[in-house]
């Protein structure tokens, strides 16, 4: 890539830049794709442009596109019930729940997440060998659709229904994986890691280099099409980025569209009102933002509260003004 313009050059610093005392930023690497073009990109000591790095809760926002090709393929629907066989018996009324509501985090189940290392979540993800089966006999806390409730548990489901649909083993997951999405989009780093009964541990385990976390934002801000090919069903992006009930959060994603406290500060600081994103722990961040046509990609291991919210919306800021540079004309 040609050098960035030096406004790019001040909005790299600015992101950078380490407090004079902790919390530290720690940013690993940022990436920024405008319209398709990547016109800024800088590591941390260590990391390049090879490197994978663990994209924790991003991994929800691949789920959804794992998600999304069997529903465009006419194998799944988001307002079927979940085919979860835990749930089949008609007095059970966990058999209401969609898979809408498992990615909309509405399912109702009691799965509190709270990484207090005592929580229902974290028994999942560090004790259980069949983190799905755990997920999945939680009992409900509210009727199905009622209720928002972040919780990784949901994600397992999915991604014991994604194992299912493809073939039932770990491999089948690698190689759709491999074959529908990551492919398409000239990813090349990606690993999906499994819980020890081949299910993908969706909701936090995925690793990919800051490029190809870019060129999986990339599918987003292109409507779902890579390269001339659909990849994810038409009207996926919006059902994604929609909000849900009275939160800002979509279907895997954060959301600037709709009129949650939020989501009305980050707009306020200037991050559009189409605007969606994908989140993880520790300041894993994938912005999209389709009326700029912009990817902000910024990965870290940041431990201040909010993982450096703040800093995330001066780089947005930082990059709509370096747009304005006359080198990128």
């Amino acid at each position: 890539m040609q050098p960035p313009a030096p406004e790019f050059e001040a909005a790299l610093d600015s992101a950078f830049m380490e407090p004079s005392q902790p919390p530290y930023r720690r940013v690993k690497a940022i990436v920024i794709l405008h319209n398709g073009r990547l016109v800024a990109e800088r590591y941390a000591p260590g990391y390049s442009v090879d490197t994978p790095i663990l994209g924790y809760s991003l991994s929800k926002s691949v789920t959804n596109a794992l998600i999304g090709i069997p529903v465009r393929q006419g194998k799944l629907s988001v307002g079927q019930r979940a085919p979860v066989a835990a749930w089949n018996n008609p007095s059970d009324p966990r058999r209401a729940i969609t898979i809408d509501q498992l990615l909309r985090m509405t399912s109702g189940l009691a799965l509190e997440e709270s990484d207090s290392g005592l929580d229902p979540v974290s028994r999942m993800l560090f004790l259980e060998s069949d983190m799905a089966a755990f997920a999945e006999h939680a009992p409900l806390q509210a009727a199905p659709g009622s209720k928002w409730d972040y919780t990784s548990g949901n994600t397992l489901i999915l991604s014991r229904i994604i194992r299912d649909a493809v073939g039932g083993r770990a491999q089948d997951v690698v190689e759709f994986a491999r074959r529908e999405l990551f492919e398409p989009l000239g990813i090349t780093t990606a690993t999906i890691e499994f819980d020890a009964t081949g299910t993908p541990v969706g909701s936090m385990y995925i690793l990919a280099s800051a490029r190809d976390w870019a060129r999986f934002g990339k599918l987003y801000l292109n409507d779902g099409v890579a390269h001339g090919k659909r990849i994810l069903p038409e009207g996926w992006v919006n059902y994604s980025a929609a909000p849900t009930l009275d939160t800002d959060y979509g279907a895997g994603f954060l959301t600037n569209r709709g009129s949650h406290g939020d989501a009305d500060g980050r707009m306020h600081a200037g991050m559009p009102e189409d605007s969606f994103y994908g989140s993880g722990n520790l300041g894993q961040r994938i912005v999209i933002i389709p009326s700029a046509g912009l990817v902000i990609v910024r990965l870290g291991l940041t431990h201040s509260p909010g993982f450096d919210m703040k800093g995330l919306l001066r780089l947005v800021e930082d990059t709509f003004s370096a747009l304005k540079s006359p080198y990128l004309r």
